[in-house]
């Protein structure tokens, strides 16, 4: 919905129809509320009305929301500003237009690992509330695994083609040379960017309490006070130019990743149960009789 009003409201509003604005507004929501139609009804036991117990704690619940939104705008804006140091280089041309095309080759995979996120997020937490702490351990344990497979076969396919993937983009023998040179760092970033996301995932969703402020100031000194220098330096000050700067940024993201292993590796899911039983009573109805327990599974 929001991808068609991007559409329709530029075309609208380059076209002086302002106006039209917000009548596509106002077909998006009549859109979006038939959608209850078909819902009505569903899922009875999880929605039981207004309460007010969507009150309890609301400053808790925020600031862990506002925590998780700084740590995922650091991961976002930290690549954004690749492109930002490549476009200052010399032939910036060049430059910015064999790095825009490795860094769409590296978001196709990465689509398919925001899936996976999704869905280590869901069952850790679904499992966490389950009292199940070895099942937990092992989800993320086989999902960290499946996705580096995908990612160094995914990398493999890129060093595979390298001479050639840039046709998809581009007929120029110049800018194809470019981005094959770039194809050794764009398969070190696709393995390590198979890893983070799961990682990151399991960590928003398992970790309780401040960890999601603790991940936020490790992306800050991971990527803009170790990868963003590094590769600032690399970059303007050596003759690596935008290779310089992608190895900073890949140094950064590979010592956040490390980072992030060792708190998975060190961390008590036994503890990590008790505290999702926690803060269920805290911020649920407090009905101790209806939440599980940790036990072995």
């Amino acid at each position: 919905m929001g991808s068609a009003l991007e559409t329709l409201c530029g075309q609208a509003f380059g076209a002086g129809q302002v106006e039209l604005l917000g009548v596509y507004m106002q077909r998006s929501w009549l859109i979006l509320l038939a959608q209850v139609v078909y819902i009505v009804g569903w899922c009875k036991e999880g929605w039981r009305g207004l309460s007010w117990l969507a009150f309890k704690d609301l400053w808790g619940f925020f600031k862990l929301s506002i925590a998780s939104a700084v740590m995922i705008c650091l991961e976002i804006w930290y690549f954004m500003t690749l492109i930002v140091l490549t476009g200052h280089l010399e032939d910036p041309i060049i430059a910015v237009g064999s790095l825009s095309i490795c860094m769409n080759i590296n978001g196709w995979e990465g689509m398919l690992f925001i899936g996976i996120n999704a869905a280590i997020s869901v069952r850790v937490s679904n499992e966490l509330g389950s009292g199940h702490p070895r099942a937990t351990k092992y989800s993320v344990i086989v999902t960290c695994t499946e996705s580096l497979l995908i990612g160094i076969f995914s990398a493999g396919v890129i060093l595979a083609t390298r001479e050639d993937f840039a046709v998809i983009f581009t007929d120029s023998n110049e800018m194809k040379k470019a981005v094959a040179d770039l194809a050794y760092l764009l398969g070190i970033t696709m393995i390590l960017n198979s890893i983070q996301p799961v990682i990151s995932g399991t960590i928003r969703v398992a970790v309780g309490g401040g960890w999601q402020a603790l991940v936020a100031y490790i992306n800050l000194f991971c990527y803009y006070a170790v990868g963003l220098p590094l590769g600032f330096f690399l970059g303007y000050k050596t003759s690596m130019h935008v290779k310089g700067i992608w190895l900073g940024m890949i140094f950064g993201t590979f010592l956040q990743t490390l980072i992030l292993i060792c708190i998975i590796c060190k961390t008590n899911w036994n503890k990590e149960v008790e505290q999702a039983s926690e803060r269920m009573k805290q911020w649920g109805a407090g009905n101790d009789s209806m939440l599980p327990t940790s036990d072995t599974r």
